[in-house]
């Protein structure tokens, strides 16, 4: 027996060694591989407390991996289980190297106490893994990967939880001298299995060498786990935590700025995978490939190229394929993401609406949009390549300040008749109303501002417009890449703004409004900005506006992209159909406010000819026929557009409004 021990200790000092000095090796590459990228990011770690307690709530609290109920419970139940058998399964670790090692020698009642949870916890993780295998085999989601690496990890907790379950029955009925700890009560699982399995009947020499057994597997896995690790999507059990932790904390965001005058700068955006920063490895390494984002992806589900998971995997096999090149610094040799035979091609690039859906439902926080808006500009600034049609956008953003190409000097044409007044002739205005391209422009959306001006003439607001001092946002060029176009027309509103230092200003576009609000700080040009569909909130409930109560039919409305998972404004415009539709019905859509479904208009795609797989709008328009409501509400003039040609082709008797033209025939 003397012999067996000292053997036993030489294996596991050989084998904890070796494991740990392996899994030390595979993480300091990645490790060196994240921190040899070329990109720069402009994150800074601030709020230190906000961002533990979001450990909290994330992590422990698994609050993102429950928003999908049924799975989201059932990874609960595997984090909580696996987390609670570790302890002791390091203490069987330590004691296969120090024999006798025991710490529930120092804190019986509080070890105890921890073991007989333990026990309990780890038949959760079995309870999930069954749900796993359920929906595995059985529900079998598309957007699920079922690859051999799932299918292992599986295979490794499971053999994990069973030994550990085996283990402490074992342990309950060795003699004391050979555990040196009386374990009788203290594992209600695993006490049990000892009679369901007959254990207590086994001689002692086949206790002890079942025991051996057990123990080898159960620590061998364990170890074997930790190595496979670094190289499997559960490199998500690394980099999930600090990923989470680093994560954004305002639901706000706004594009990297280029300095497009930097004269040592060498290329623009992203045209590398080692031009990457650290941040977006982090990203790419998180990744889980629980595939939330392509269930949610308006690309994906209409047959386009573009998968959101598969985008990020596709850029970390890029990372990875070519890390010695990174790491040894020599990034003049690395092969550019967009090549012949890659994955990642102009169709996958260019299929993205910007929705944000995949950002806004990962479980670990991974920014998918971030390489795409860089690697947008390279296309753009650096190889001129981007769709044939976004030529003449470009133009007439860039001559007239526009997308149509109207007359600039025609910008305030829409309101010709209705006593609007100027900043220039009303520089003290309560409010600037900033109209937007299309409120001045399209046919469509000059009803929703016309509609907008009688509301707020309704309500006496002192408001004027910019008229013909006004230029395009820069939305559709930024996030097309076209990067200097788009500083260009930033900074042309900027120093117009400038002029006028408005008190507050008020947008009807969602793309005007995250705009300004969010990105024009980047050029010096802070201002308090509102939605309309906060403001007239507003207007309503300081009845400033009389409404009818009149009944306006049952309504459903459209969540806009760029107003709710950009900016997190979802009740603003519900609390208004309510307020103005009298006994009318709200009937929400099957995927509404944050699982809303995009109108196919955002990331410039309101430009470009959608020539692959089903129309997006016409996707949103089924939804939206299928409520069976007498009219959609929108509260964004491309929504609106969209809709409308969806609902025409797909022959649906339904009208499509925007809320300010509801608020408008619903008030005195």
């Amino acid at each position: 027996m003397e012999n067996y021990i000292i053997v036993k200790i030489l294996i596991m000092i050989v084998a904890l060694g070796g494991a740990f000095t392996i899994l030390s090796l595979r993480v300091k590459k990645l490790y060196r591989l994240m921190m040899s990228v070329s990109g720069k990011t402009e994150f800074v770690l601030d709020r230190i407390g906000e961002r533990i307690m979001v450990l909290f709530t994330d992590i422990l609290g698994q609050s993102n991996v429950r928003r999908k109920f049924m799975p989201g419970m059932a990874h609960t139940l595997i984090f909580f289980g696996f987390i609670a058998v570790q302890p002791h399964s390091l203490e069987l670790m330590i004691r296969g190297v120090f024999p006798g090692f025991e710490v529930g020698h120092w804190i019986p009642s509080i070890y105890n106490a921890y073991l007989y949870v333990a026990d309990i916890l780890a038949c959760f993780v079995l309870a999930g893994f069954a749900v796993a295998l359920y929906r595995r085999l059985v529900i079998r989601p598309a957007y699920l990967t079922m690859g051999r690496d799932a299918n292992l990890i599986i295979l490794f907790t499971c053999v994990i939880i069973i030994t550990f379950l085996l283990i402490n029955a074992f342990q309950v009925i060795l003699p004391y001298q050979s555990t040196g700890y009386n374990y009788e009560g203290v594992f209600p699982v695993s006490g049990a299995l000892v009679a369901a399995l007959g254990l207590k009947t086994l001689s002692p020499l086949a206790i002890f060498v079942s025991y051996e057994i057990l123990y080898y597997i159960h620590i061998f896995t364990i170890l074997g786990f930790l190595i496979y690790i670094p190289g499997s999507k559960h490199l998500h059990l690394l980099a999930a935590v600090p990923n989470v932790f680093l994560k954004p904390l305002d639901k706000e965001k706004s594009i990297e700025k280029t300095d497009i005058e930097d004269e040592n700068a060498e290329t623009f955006g992203l045209g590398k995978v080692s031009e990457l920063n650290w941040k977006n490895v982090l990203n790419l390494y998180s990744c889980t490939e629980c595939g939330r984002c392509e269930e949610l992806c308006p690309a994906a589900g209409t047959g386009k190229p573009l998968s959101p998971k598969k985008w990020v995997h596709d850029l970390k096999d890029d990372l990875i394929s070519q890390s010695e090149l990174i790491r040894s610094g020599k990034h003049e040799e690395v092969l550019p993401l967009v090549r012949e035979n890659s994955p990642i091609t102009s169709d996958v690039i260019w299929s993205c609406t910007t929705c944000r859906s995949c950002e806004d439902i990962c479980p670990v926080n991974i920014e998918h949009l971030d390489p795409m808006f860089e690697i947008r500009k390279h296309r753009i600034l650096m190889e001129s390549d981007f769709p044939a049609e976004m030529q003449e956008t470009f133009t007439n953003l860039e001559n007239q300040s526009n997308p149509w190409g109207f007359g600039a000097d025609s910008r305030a044409d829409w309101c010709k008749d209705m006593d609007v007044p100027l900043m220039s002739d009303n520089p003290e205005a309560e409010l600037l109303y900033f109209v937007g391209c299309s409120g001045s422009f399209d046919d469509r959306g000059k009803k929703i501002s016309q509609a907008m001006v009688r509301v707020l003439q309704k309500a006496g607001v002192n408001f004027a417009i910019l008229g013909p001092e006004e230029g395009c946002n820069g939305d559709m060029a930024r996030r097309a890449g076209n990067e200097y176009l788009a500083q260009m027309l930033i900074q042309t509103n900027v120093e117009v703004l400038g002029q006028y230092k408005p008190k507050k200003i008020l947008a009807g576009c969602p793309h005007c409004f995250n705009m300004i609000k969010n990105e024009y700080p980047q050029f010096g040009a802070s201002y308090d900005v509102v939605h309309h569909s906060e403001y007239v909130n507003q207007l309503i409930q300081q009845q400033r506006l009389k409404i009818n109560q009149n009944s306006l039919g049952d309504i459903t409305y459209h969540d806009s992209c760029y107003l709710g998972r950009w900016n997190n404004i979802y009740q603003a415009p519900r609390e208004i159909l309510k307020s103005i539709n009298g006994n009318g019905k709200l009937l929400e859509m099957e995927r509404n406010e944050s699982k809303g479904f995009c109108c196919g208009a955002g990331g410039s795609r309101m430009f470009m000819e959608e020539l692959i797989g089903k129309r997006i709008n016409n996707e949103r328009a089924e939804e939206v026929i299928k409520t069976g409501a007498k009219t959609v509400s929108t509260a964004c003039p491309f929504c609106a557009t969209m809709l409308s040609d969806g609902i025409l082709e797909n022959k649906g008797d339904v009208a499509v409004k925007d809320i300010i033209e509801l608020v408008d025939e619903a008030s005195n």
